[in-house]
């Protein structure tokens, strides 16, 4: 029975027996809500099957917040060579939306400069500022006709996580969270790490559980041995007392439980007990120290820092603990000008841990199991965007955009690709938001269109009307 089954009979239970003028109705109460309440109200992250074999256990989305040009990394477009500088027809901008539609006039042809050559024994395109990626291009399957429905930032990224540009629909995380729990009681079950120079836009949205019970949103960790605010025990506070003090609140919060049936109580219980639990889990994931000499390379990490390379191989760690989704954010990829230089540094920053999670996973037999995702909310217009020369940056752009997965059931080596030789629009395979996450789900063991939660009286789902499985990505 899913939650929202239990908390339907108990409410259907309450009903009646509050009825009753006697207290033989509360002892009845009592007795039918015992086994729900001992079975999973008070641990709603307990590990759940899913609908049908699951070829992943678990997700790691590696979001590259700001919108990542594929035209300079994974499309490569010969034709653009010959363009460049020229200026598009009329006829063939007609229909087109972009962000900033007053620069139009302005904008000409815009050829990569990096280069770019086929990687692999696949012969993956890939351009030179991906080296590391370029290495593991068997292992990654690529999607250069993504397809999404806003181009302002703040709204596609909570359409990307959500599936919807209205804010406050649980993610995608959350929705892993709810339909299959985790398999770590020592830590949350959906973690948030974030690196760049800022965090991304609209943060406690695109992690957040939405009318989901809070029980399934992302927990953002810090950098640092105490990942979670006011983790420590305050001086004086012994483990044993601690623990006493925890028995009771526990103990009083069940009693409210049985009154009221009410999610978020068990929300609460679940998350005293998972924070008493990580003041010994958080300090012990969080160092590195267990990590060796070669491991640390590869990743490239900084001791101390908050880097992305820190944070792929902490998330690494976390899926190794149960932990069932993490996100990785990075951002800084919003590049109106001076594409060329500042597209090669934030690659230098992410390529090699991007590389080394996916690498250090297969080493270890976690590959298989684990779903790594790699992109943003949107892509980058084959446009100039209204400089000239070595300022010269791109457009956001929603119609043909990049993305690419790793293990978790996904057929690498291969690019599910045919946009327009100058890279405008998919020709071939559009793949679709909703559509992403529909594999993703299926991956996962879970059939999205069962994967639904009522509110204010109509079930919703993470691919609300749409989405369908993308068959060529799966093995």
């Amino acid at each position: 029975m899913t939650l929202p089954e239990r908390v339907e009979l108990a409410e259907t239970r309450r009903h009646f027996f509050r009825q009753c003028r006697v207290g033989i109705g509360r002892i009845a109460l009592a007795q039918l809500l015992e086994r729900s309440l001992a079975a999973a109200p008070n641990r709603p992250m307990a590990a759940r099957p899913p609908h049908f074999p699951a070829k992943a256990k678990s997700v790691i989305y590696l979001f590259m917040a700001g919108g990542p040009s594929q035209l300079d990394m994974f499309d490569y477009k010969p034709k653009l060579e010959e363009l460049d500088g020229q200026k598009p027809p009329d006829s063939f901008m007609k229909g087109k939306r972009f962000a900033f539609m007053e620069r139009m006039g302005y904008q000409k042809m815009l050829a990569s400069r990096s280069k770019f050559a086929r990687r692999g024994q696949s012969g993956t395109w890939i351009s030179e500022l991906l080296p590391h990626i370029a290495g593991i291009a068997d292992d990654i399957a690529v999607i250069t006709t993504m397809k999404t429905e806003n181009f302002n930032h703040a709204p596609a990224k909570v359409f990307a996580h959500t599936g919807s540009i209205v804010p406050g629909r649980p993610s995608l995380g959350a929705w892993i969270s709810y339909g299959l729990g985790s398999e770590s009681d020592s830590l949350p079950g959906f973690v948030a790490l974030q690196s760049g120079p800022r965090g991304p836009r609209n943060g406690p949205l695109i992690w957040g559980s939405g009318f989901l019970p809070s029980a399934y949103q992302g927990v953002p960790f810090l950098p640092g041995s105490e990942p979670v605010f006011n983790l420590a025990s305050q001086p004086g506070i012994t483990p044993e007392r601690q623990e006493r003090a925890l028995a009771a609140i526990r103990d009083l919060n069940q009693l409210r439980f049985l009154e009221t049936g009410d999610d978020e109580i068990a929300t609460r219980i679940a998350s005293y007990e998972t924070a008493f639990r990580m003041q010994t889990s958080g300090p012990e994931l969080m160092s590195l120290a267990s990590e060796s000499k070669e491991t640390l390379e590869l990743y490239g990490t900084e001791p101390g820092k908050n880097s992305f390379a820190n944070n792929c191989l902490l998330a690494r760690r976390l899926v190794e603990r149960g932990v069932r989704c993490v996100q990785v954010y990075h951002t800084d990829w919003d590049h109106h000008t001076n594409i060329a230089r500042a597209l090669e540094n934030v690659c230098r920053e992410v390529d090699r841990a991007s590389a080394a999670l996916v690498a250090d996973l297969k080493r270890r037999g976690l590959l298989a199991e684990t779903l790594v995702l790699w992109g943003g909310e949107f892509g980058r217009t084959p446009l100039s965007d209204g400089e000239k020369g070595t300022a010269a940056g791109r457009n956001h752009h929603i119609d043909a955009y990049a993305t690419w997965l790793a293990g978790g059931g996904v057929k690498g080596g291969q690019t599910v690709r045919q946009t327009d030789e100058i890279g405008f629009h998919a020709v071939e395979d559009p793949v679709h938001v909703h559509d992403l996450h529909a594999t993703i789900l299926h991956l996962l063991g879970i059939e999205h269109t069962r994967l639904t939660f009522r509110f204010q009286g109509r079930d919703f789902r993470l691919t609300d009307v749409a989405g369908r499985l993308v068959k060529k990505l799966v093995s």
